[in-house]
């Protein structure tokens, strides 16, 4: 019996609920093709007793996964990559060149999410990371092909969110995993007016054109969907693509607006809840106040990305060594 976490999609694709914070907030996805199966995305480490029965209920050994390809190396995306790789004898972990060295030694990630977080959410959330092997890890260069089965995936570059973020074009479905390059909508955040996107922009690598290229990019292949990570399917890319640059013009514009503030940090806050209101509203969702609760760690982490964005002529060296 496939758990209530697991969502079976079309295509053998199956959505893992990852059980991070609230129901349906973090997924990782499993791709099955001829026996064999790889993950996009793990979550944190608490994750991975679920990604491990999703495969016992698919009837799939450790031994059939091929590849664990996590978009980005942000925690609530690649914190469990470590210690599910221990589980999966045969699987090659596939990585942007810019994350590779923090899977393999995950000391300055860990270091750099407690300088968000603070070390007891940290430990909290995310527990200890665990390396990879530097032997079990493959770089992804831009374009670069690889294969599932019989299904062709494929990698490309998608910095805006993260300098070190990619996203992966499945073949056979015509969909990508997007990570967070194509934004966000949590389940609550749909009604029948479809899905409401929002921008995404934690500490510490926000760069507005790089998004907007990214994201023109992904609309551009044609796609018949989009695989979030936060959260599930959405269709109609050119729609919510031309939606989420705008939004990315919108938040820059924001930043700009408080940048010599003394109190800014607050000033963003205010703004990013204000934003966020505005489109709740527009986008006819009735609990306009539970919404905005329900996305109050985004406004958090978001207002400090633009922070950070907005000091990168001064910051960039130490806000690197501090946050991926």
């Amino acid at each position: 019996m496939v758990p209530s976490f697991v969502e079976p999609l079309d295509g053998d694709v199956f959505v893992i609920d990852t059980g991070f914070g609230r129901p349906r907030s973090v997924a990782a996805y499993l791709v099955v093709d001829s026996g064999r199966a790889a993950f996009i995305d793990t979550g944190h480490n608490f994750a991975v007793p679920r990604l491990l029965a999703a495969l016992d209920a698919l009837g799939l050994s450790r031994d059939a996964v091929d590849w664990v390809i996590p978009t980005h190396v942000h925690l609530d995306h690649a914190g469990g990559a470590g210690a599910l790789m221990q589980q999966l004898p045969r699987a090659q972990l596939l990585v942007h060149p810019r994350g590779a060295p923090h899977m393999v030694d995950p000391g300055a990630l860990q270091a750099g999410a407690t300088a968000v977080y603070g070390a007891e959410e940290v430990a909290r959330c995310y527990g200890a990371l665990v390396p990879v092997p530097a032997a079990r890890v493959t770089t992804a260069t831009d374009g670069m092909t690889t294969t599932l089965g019989s299904r062709l995936l494929e990698c490309i570059h998608t910095p805006g969110h993260a300098r070190h973020h990619l996203c992966v074009w499945d073949a056979r479905t015509q969909r990508w995993f997007t990570g967070d390059t194509f934004g966000l909508s949590y389940p609550e955040l749909t009604n029948h007016n479809g899905p409401l996107m929002l921008l995404t922009t934690p500490p510490v690598q926000f760069d507005p054109e790089p998004f907007k290229q990214s994201i023109a990019r992904l609309i551009a292949r044609g796609a018949t969907g989009a695989l979030l990570t936060h959260y599930g399917l959405v269709a109609d890319l050119p729609r919510l693509g031309r939606q989420l640059i705008a939004q990315v013009d919108e938040l820059a514009a924001l930043g700009l607006r408080h940048r010599d503030d003394a109190d800014r940090l607050a000033m963003l806050k205010t703004g990013l809840r204000d934003i966020y209101r505005r489109r709740v509203q527009a986008h006819g969702l009735a609990d306009v106040d539970g919404m905005l609760a329900l996305l109050s760690l985004d406004v958090e982490l978001n207002a400090q990305g633009l922070s950070v964005w907005l000091d990168r002529s001064e910051v960039t060296g130490a806000a690197d060594k501090r946050a991926l």
